[in-house]
């Protein structure tokens, strides 16, 4: 179909809306088309063979148009379900899909397909078919890094997405899978108090590295019992901080009240210590070390 017909295919696809390929085909596009409405952003293509149009697509909107393509017994599950639900902390650049015990997994480009060992009972969010979130808790449990492991299982109480119970019972189920000892022991460990996956990662570091368990978000009272500032992690009684320095320290008006801070912690008695994302990714066992130091003065 050319000429006019084209003209008015185009000119009908308004709106956020999912397409396969061969439905703009049908609507009169041609394969030169389909490309030159890509590159002007009419279109967006999301994976091979699906497109969306009306405007840039939100996450929610790329994975309406993945499920297109995917067998319709598959779920969305692992880091992507785990956005969903609110506690995707740990980034991924690909989207997770778990196909059922004996079904093929899907071989599709950013996607990344996982065969289920246990039955799957899906949960709808946002209209997509997702693996339950206990699930999700621990099999991200199971296969991320230990401090993205807890930082995770944080996440997901703040989000009240699970209950440490329910993820006890979860974790259970999964006796005998890859990684099943690291989701025993970090899920007991989980805090919904952390406000950001770096404080959750500290805190992993500093119980891996045998100290005492540091108290998140730890408020410090003045000689009045007026609460006067809150520690992204301490130990009220050795009167020992520990914070994450991340790109929100660096603003002045935000150094002008760090320091106010910090002199009147220090006059108070409180040694606090500051960490980047170089200390937590890179020098862990510097960490550990600074502050077992801190603890013992």
């Amino acid at each position: 179909m050319r000429g006019g017909g084209a003209g008015s295919a185009i000119a009908t696809l308004s709106g956020m809306t999912t397409w396969r390929y061969a439905e703009l085909l049908a609507r009169g596009l041609s394969p030169n088309q389909i490309r030159d409405r890509v590159r002007t952003g009419a279109l967006h293509r999301v994976t091979r063979g699906t497109y969306v149009s009306g405007g840039q697509p939100s996450f929610v909107d790329r994975l309406h148009a993945v499920r297109q393509v995917l067998p319709p017994d598959t779920v969305f599950g692992f880091h992507t379900a785990a956005r969903l639900y609110g506690f995707g902390v740990v980034p991924t650049g690909r989207i997770h899909v778990i196909s059922p015990s004996g079904r093929p997994v899907p071989q599709i480009s950013g996607v990344v397909g996982h065969q289920a060992v246990l039955p799957l009972l899906p949960v709808e969010v946002a209209g997509l078919p997702c693996a339950a979130p206990e699930r999700v808790i621990v099999d991200l449990a199971r296969i991320c890094s230990r401090i993205d492991a807890l930082a995770v299982v944080d996440a997901a109480l703040r989000a009240r997405a699970s209950t440490p119970s329910a993820l006890a019972t979860e974790v259970a189920l999964h006796d005998g899978l890859r990684g099943v000892r690291q989701a025993r022991e970090v899920v007991p460990l989980g805090d919904p108090r952390p406000e950001c996956r770096q404080e959750s990662q500290l805190r992993m570091i500093l119980l891996d590295g045998g100290l005492p368990a540091p108290e998140p978000q730890l408020w410090v009272f003045d000689a009045w019992d007026d609460p006067q500032f809150r520690l992204d992690l301490g130990y009220r009684r050795q009167r020992v901080g520990a914070e994450y320095d991340g790109r929100s320290h660096t603003d002045r008006e935000r150094m002008r009240l760090d320091r106010r801070r910090h002199n009147w912690l220090a006059e108070h008695g409180w040694s606090m210590r500051y960490f980047t994302d170089v200390d937590i990714y890179r020098q862990p066992a510097q960490v550990v070390a600074t502050m077992r130091a801190a603890l013992a003065g």
